[in-house]
């Protein structure tokens, strides 16, 4: 008997396999390519209803435009991706920093009849003190148990969830009746 109780579905005991599988498929996919290149897998919840599959996945900050959703086969859904970090500035709540002296260095003056415009360099350097996000490439891959209806998949994406409903493929079990001819 185990000293401490646990809360949690059946399913959920095999939830850490199922992700250890999906880490090995990434990194086996990803082996080649070069180390310049960051993936990740996007966490997903997958449901069963009596008609269809619910997948439900976290992907914040990512352009619909970026994302793509296929088939592999009859049974595979291939979910993949990119995401890029984008920072903008002239925000006009910016702190003011004094240049050092390389940033000084970096500073043209150009002239024009009788003005003197500095122009700064336009590739400022920032210093990440953390850098948490996923950004790079994303894959994921869910192999279904059962045929399902390719036709009527819906996708949607909203505050960063996405949401792709998958219908089970309707096939006729009952009793069919031939006729003699």
């Amino acid at each position: 008997m185990s000293l401490f109780h646990s809360f949690h579905s059946p399913a959920g005991d095999f939830a850490p396999l199922f992700r250890l599988l999906d880490d090995y498929d990434v990194h086996r996919s990803t082996r080649g390519q070069t180390s310049s290149v960051r993936s990740f897998a996007p966490r997903f919840d997958v449901r069963e209803t009596k008609d269809a599959y619910l997948l439900d996945g976290e992907l914040p900050g990512i352009a619909q435009k970026d994302i793509e959703i296929e088939f592999s086969d009859n049974e595979t859904l291939v979910i993949k991706g990119r995401v890029e970090r984008e920072y903008h500035s002239g925000t006009p709540e910016q702190a003011t920093q004094e240049p050092s002296d390389k940033q000084k260095e970096s500073t043209e003056v150009v002239q024009s009849g009788d003005k003197q415009v500095s122009k700064a360099d336009d590739k400022a350097k920032h210093r990440y003190w953390v850098s948490e996000r996923s950004v790079g490439e994303f894959h994921r891959t869910f192999q279904f148990p059962t045929p399902v209806d390719q036709d009527n998949v819906k996708a949607s994406l909203k505050n960063g969830i996405l949401s792709i409903v998958v219908p089970k493929k309707v096939v006729a079990t009952g009793a069919r009746k031939i006729t003699i001819e």
